[in-house]
């Protein structure tokens, strides 16, 4: 009888809970984290002209050096790319350090590349947006690049290296200023 009791409520709590599981709404679909929005207009959408000849790429590097001389102990090193991120143009300040030099070509070719600012990636890690490390084994996320953009079309890039990022940006705008 006893076990005759145990079986007949061991059906009863097996039937209830299925019943229960049935009316058990499913859970809600997750949600993905927004990833810049749904805007009309693409962004970054410069398009690409006639790449800088290495006589302009000079002038960019003058301007840049004119501004760094203004502060007599800054030393950089100064980088103008073509449209595709490949050198046209280097030179290093002397006394410059030497990690500045893979670090200045970066900065221009991802500007280059990248139709923006090498800062806008500094600023993407520094609001937790991780995944930028992913795009690129290239990119560099620094403040100091700057695409060239002549007549509303990119025609290079210049990126510089040697300060804080803020020093950086500062000499290499003037150079990216040239261009017009």
């Amino acid at each position: 009888m006893r076990l005759l009791t145990t079986s007949l409520m061991f059906g009863a709590a097996m039937l209830l809970g299925a019943q229960a599981l049935a009316q058990t709404a499913p859970a809600p679909a997750p949600t993905q984290p927004p990833s810049g929005g749904t805007p009309e207009q693409m962004p970054f959408a410069t398009p690409y002209g006639t790449s800088i000849t290495a006589d302009r790429a000079a002038k960019v590097v003058a301007a840049v050096l004119a501004e760094a001389g203004k502060h007599p102990t800054w030393r950089f090193a100064i980088t103008v790319v073509d449209v595709s991120g490949e050198l046209v143009y280097f030179y290093r300040m002397d006394g410059t350090q030497f990690g500045s030099i893979s670090i200045s070509q970066g900065k221009a070719r991802t500007a280059a590349r990248f139709r923006r600012e090498s800062r806008a990636f500094y600023n993407a890690f520094e609001t937790g947006h991780e995944y930028v490390h992913t795009l690129d084994p290239g990119l560099v996320a620094s403040p100091g690049g700057f695409p060239l953009i002549e007549a509303g079309k990119i025609i290079g890039a210049v990126g510089c290296s040697g300060g804080t990022g803020d020093q950086d940006a500062t000499v290499c705008k003037a150079g990216a200023d040239t261009i017009k």
